[in-house]
């Protein structure tokens, strides 16, 4: 049933009605457009638009239609409507009558769907915040786990200084703590209600609109009704959240993928998340994270044509505000599973200590320690810096690790070298050094697994 007819005298092209319906996408916001719809009932209600009796009986209709289309959403779909907002003034009229058409007065699609989209932002971020959070869990579990295990840590993807596992897991939590905190942010600022605002000039009924916007769960109404009907900021900044915590995930993907191979070989990904080779019996890739940092790219995409809809558009509805909810359904449902197989990959992830450990006793690493034991003996720091860089030359011509040349080696670069410098080149002592707030230090990163936990223990 189309809700503008009355204008027209000739039908529409059934090639412009399926370019112009939106229904099998924004099926998706049946049960907002429902809440909302009782909400609009008991504000017309309040200023006699409907009798008690009236928004009773729209009311109980209603939540009928919402518990039908909970327990079979597929009718929403194959209803054949123009829109969400079609099925349920339809459905409503077949339930009770001419009664369900008096539910629009003063109210638009405009509003409506502004409504809609907002309801179902704040209800997906709710659940996108319990999955960044199991994913922020699973994380530091893998760093109690794993608090141990030297690490080799990477510039440039040259190996530059030890870390730990736990270090590393924890970095990746902090990024998703904060993929937390913007997912409160975009949940704040959405939290206004355009409802009332008609089609751009404001509803013509004295409706309360601060008392509408608390029904709904709102903590206020919007203040300008033309730009409640064409703010798309809340998509943007919700896509922008997907797009760079996508990124996070596909960095941790991009890691893992390096820790697993054959090249480096320091974790292990269990069966359940790998696949295999056609040809190759013996291959065992790592699908789930390659999929995870290809899904990236398709996130931020959605990001893109969101903004590129907006950029020129104006005030105040424009059909081309259409086009803001398939790309904006399908990011969250590809963060969602992209959080989901994270945790997966996580539980029941093995650590080769013997390798890792291997790789980071290699490619020199300890050199800074040795800058800095120069330092302590009174050599300028930038002076050591080039006599370290000579012995770690030195070292490479002779096909040894610094902790294994001898002092005599030593002292022929730099005199201020003494036997008490093998202390400070062993994993141990790099790793005992870095005790300041953020370091590897055990006793720093214990602190910081213990904050983390406390952390999201109270968040529920």
């Amino acid at each position: 049933m189309a809700l503008w007819g009355g204008r027209f005298t000739g039908a529409a092209d059934e090639r412009f009605k399926r370019f112009n319906d939106s229904l099998r996408f924004d099926c998706r916001m049946v049960e907002e457009d429902i809440v909302g719809s009782i909400g609009w009932s008991k504000a017309i209600s309040d200023v006699g638009i409907l009798t008690a009796d009236e928004q009773k009986r729209l009311e109980q209709a209603l939540n009928e239609l919402l518990a039908e289309v909970r327990a079979k959403p597929e009718i929403v779909a194959a209803s054949g409507e123009e829109d969400v907002h079609s099925f349920v003034e339809a459905s409503l009229i077949r339930k009770v009558g001419d009664l369900g058409k008096k539910l629009h007065t003063g109210r638009s699609r405009n509003d409506q769907v502004a409504t809609d989209i907002k309801l179902w932002c704040r209800g997906e971020i709710e659940l996108l915040k319990k999955s960044v959070t199991e994913l922020e869990k699973a994380l530091v579990s893998a760093a109690r786990r794993f608090q141990d295990v030297i690490f080799p840590g990477y510039t440039h993807l040259q190996r530059a200084q030890p870390v730990t596992f736990s270090h590393w897991a924890i970095a990746y939590a902090e990024m998703f703590d904060r993929d937390y905190l913007r997912l409160c942010s975009t949940q704040k600022l959405l939290n206004r209600c355009p409802l009332g605002s008609a089609a751009l000039a404001g509803t013509a009924y004295p409706v309360d609109r601060e008392k509408l916007a608390k029904d709904l769960g709102f903590d206020e109404a919007t203040r300008n009704s033309l730009d409640s009907v064409s703010d798309r900021d809340h998509i943007m900044e919700l896509l922008s959240d997907a797009s760079i915590s996508m990124i996070h995930l596909s960095r941790f993907a991009e890691d893992l993928i390096f820790y697993n191979s054959g090249e480096c070989g320091f974790v292990e990904l269990s069966d359940a998340v790998t696949s295999g080779s056609s040809l190759m019996p013996q291959k065992k890739n790592p699908d789930s994270l390659e999929l995870i940092r290809g899904k990236a790219g398709r996130v931020i995409g959605h990001l893109t044509a969101m903004l590129v809809t907006a950029k020129a558009l104006p005030l105040a509805y424009d059909k081309d505000l259409q086009e803001d909810k398939e790309g904006l359904f399908d990011a969250v449902d590809t963060w969602h599973d992209s959080l989901d197989m994270a945790c997966l990959v996580l539980k029941d992830i093995k650590v080769r200590t013997d390798r890792a450990e291997a790789a980071a006793k290699g490619g020199y690493s300890n050199a800074t320690e040795l800058a800095d034991y120069l330092v302590k003996k009174g050599v300028p720091f930038r002076e050591a810096h080039g006599l370290v860089g000579r012995m770690v030359v030195y070292a490479i011509s002779v096909n040894k690790p610094l902790e294994d040349m001898s002092v005599e080696e030593f002292r022929q670069i730099s005199p201020a070298v003494s036997d008490d410098v093998y202390g400070i080149l062993t994993l141990d002592s790099v790793r005992a050094k870095r005790s300041a707030k953020g370091g590897i230090s055990r006793e720093r990163v214990e602190e910081e697994i213990s904050f983390l936990e406390k952390r999201l223990a109270e968040r529920g």
